[in-house]
């Protein structure tokens, strides 16, 4: 029987002594004796281990290439992959979200828009965790910020986080396209597309709690008492003009102009309120209907109101109120939190 050569290099005496010393013990040279026990703690029983955890791993985990492929996802892919009709329909998402997020994709699958939703992701966590099971509808636009927890309304994080979103609409209307921003506390009703009429530049709902008639002026409402107007910065509706740019590039400019701080307690709609104040004779603007798109100010505190205009109600944001549980009790309270029983109608699932 003819000895291996593995056997007849054991068999020849080495006048090599860097051969005894060789750091490489698997080489061409000097083949490894497969009869040897595996040891789990060698090279090849810790490569058979990993691949058996890789052939059980959960789809929660997700492989190296995945997170990377991901991690250098761009704004411009995203938007292509996931634009209809030249639109794209825009939340931005921290990890605490999540539930948010998908009560607010269940109600837009129910109007059929959920394939042109694009979610900009604020952490590494919320783009994988989408990515994974809707691929491609999360985007992380870096620098991530360090917002790993829900920041409370008011806070500097808060504000930090906010004061992306102009400069992620901004460039999504760069690429071309028409955008919807929406917060996740919303719920849809019904399909908010048919209220987008005439070819204006910035479509917007006001968040003042007083009732206006129904048949209310649809331009920029007179200032408050501080000045200026209380537009809403949650719901936003964009086409790609130089109008609509300049009002994203004034918000911009009046964010970096007015930074946080802890006796303002700023968020960014005061700035999105001036940016449209100061642009205001530039720009066409349009006020979306108040029984359509009614601030959580009126929808949630006006019984009366609400009665009224039953069947009109289009998009109902869950604001004037702070605070997780809250949000999400009064969501449950009005019939409007359908995670619970609903999520396999989201694109994402179960969370």
């Amino acid at each position: 029987m003819s000895t291996s050569i593995y056997q007849r290099q054991q068999q020849q005496p080495h006048h090599h002594h860097h051969l005894l010393f060789n750091p490489n013990p698997i080489s061409p040279r000097n083949p490894p004796d497969w009869r040897r026990p595996i040891s789990i703690f060698g090279r090849t029983g810790l490569l058979i281990l990993l691949t058996l955890m890789v052939m059980r791993m959960p789809d929660g985990l997700l492989s190296r290439a995945s997170v990377s492929k991901w991690r250098d996802y761009t704004l411009a892919q995203a938007a292509e992959f996931v634009a209809k009709n030249g639109t794209v329909i825009v939340c931005a998402v921290s990890q605490p979200y999540l539930p948010f997020l998908n009560n607010w994709l269940i109600s837009i699958a129910r109007q059929k828009h959920q394939d042109k939703v694009l979610v900009i992701a604020e952490d590494y966590a919320t783009l994988y965790t989408v990515n994974q099971k809707w691929p491609g509808h999360a985007v992380l636009v870096p620098p991530a910020p360090d917002a790993q927890t829900a920041h409370k309304f008011g806070s500097m994080g808060f504000f930090n986080f906010t004061s992306r979103r102009p400069r992620h609409l901004l460039n999504i209307l760069e690429l071309g396209y028409n955008v919807m921003y929406n917060d996740v506390d919303m719920v849809w009703l019904a399909d908010p597309f048919p209220y987008l009429q005439g070819n204006h530049d910035v479509y917007f709902t006001d968040d003042m709690a007083a009732v206006k008639p129904l048949n209310h002026s649809h331009d920029l409402p007179p200032p408050g008492k501080k000045g200026r107007t209380y537009i809403c910065s949650c719901m936003i509706f964009m086409r790609p003009t130089n109008g609509a740019k300049l009002v994203m590039k004034k918000w911009i400019e009046e964010l970096q102009a007015q930074p946080w701080s802890r006796a303002k307690k700023s968020n960014d709609q005061p700035a999105f309120n001036w940016a449209l104040n100061r642009t205001a004779g530039e720009v066409d603007l349009y006020l979306l209907p108040q029984a359509a798109f009614p601030t959580g100010g009126l929808y949630f505190k006006n019984k009366t109101w609400v009665q009224e205009t039953k069947g009109m109600n289009v998009i109902i944001h869950n604001n004037y109120i702070t605070g997780f549980e809250k949000k999400i009790k009064r969501f449950q309270d009005y019939g409007l939190w359908l995670v619970d029983d609903h999520a396999q109608e989201s694109p994402l699932g179960k969370l």
